[in-house]
């Protein structure tokens, strides 16, 4: 069933941990930025590594984010690395998890979305109710665990 929508952008739900994580972070990158000396230390990857973890991380903060649009497809976005996109006609089954797993969701409150034959995607949207009903509103075959 073709079901014709508006863009809809849900962002990522935002954990305690990935706030932890953030801090220890830049305070990681203030001690490597201000416990080398460029001076001294000709070695130019501790002051990268120093502005370039937080970068990442901020702009995972900023950017992560899971659009349903009006060509039936699921993008999911989230910092520089990650910008996916899904058919919903191929999304088969919406599983709860709390998987560690490294994926574009900044909770650990998240939502797996198994698509095509052996796909799979894990997303933490803030409303995961109202996006589970959007995206069974355009492919009702989607089976909700």
């Amino acid at each position: 069933m073709d079901f014709v929508i508006q863009d809809r952008v849900f962002k990522s739900k935002v954990g305690f941990v990935f706030y932890f994580a953030l801090i220890a972070i830049a305070i990681f990158g203030l001690i490597v930025f201000f416990g080398v000396s460029p001076a001294k230390d000709k070695d130019i990857y501790p002051i990268l590594i120093a502005f370039g973890l937080p970068v990442l991380f901020i702009a995972s903060f900023l950017n992560t984010k899971y659009t349903i649009t009006s060509d039936n497809l699921l993008k999911i976005k989230s910092g520089f690395i990650i910008n996916k996109q899904v058919p919903i006609s191929t999304i088969s089954k919406i599983k709860p998890t709390g998987s560690w797993l490294s994926a574009p969701a900044l909770s650990f409150d998240r939502l797996e979305i198994f698509y095509d034959q052996f796909d799979s995607v894990v997303i933490s949207p803030k409303d995961k109710d109202e996006f589970i009903a959007l995206l069974k509103t355009i492919n009702p075959g989607i089976v909700t665990l």
